[in-house]
């Protein structure tokens, strides 16, 4: 078991700084009734909200467009028993006008995956939470 100073929450800025440094999360989504999560790259953007990059035919749009979803992104190094983890809460919107999809376009996220053409959804940092991992902090 942890004890008290084995962890600590972290506010919503130290939580969009750590995001900042990682290039890769998991979106948290309902599909056909069921909980899903599929890890996707991702960015910051300006505004703090997290970006994506799918393809226009992917299940992942039709998903989540215009639903609240849940993004999950961490750091953990094993050895020591320390990280963070960092859960964004907030209503996912594809990006449909133009001179915002080519603005992402230049300098949003890059997906991992060969895409045709691409699209971005925005997730709305509506509530944005994080614990931090002290590591081996009073264990024997």
């Amino acid at each position: 078991m942890f004890q008290d100073d084995a962890s600590r929450g972290l506010d919503r800025q130290e939580c969009l700084r750590l995001l900042a440094k990682v290039p890769v999360g998991r979106v948290v989504y309902t599909c056909q009734a069921l909980p899903a999560i599929l890890p996707v790259s991702f960015s910051l953007d300006t505004d703090a909200s997290v970006v994506l990059s799918t393809s226009a035919g992917s299940d992942l749009v039709r998903a989540i467009d215009g639903v609240v979803v849940a993004f999950e992104a961490d750091e953990f190094t094993v050895p020591t028993q320390s990280g963070w983890s960092v859960v964004v809460t907030g209503r996912a919107t594809a990006v449909t006008d133009p001179d915002e999809h080519e603005r992402l376009a230049q300098s949003g996220p890059r997906s991992w995956m060969p895409l045709g053409e691409a699209v971005f959804v925005r997730i709305e940092p509506e509530m944005v939470t994080g614990r931090e991992l002290k590591g081996n902090v009073g264990m024997q």
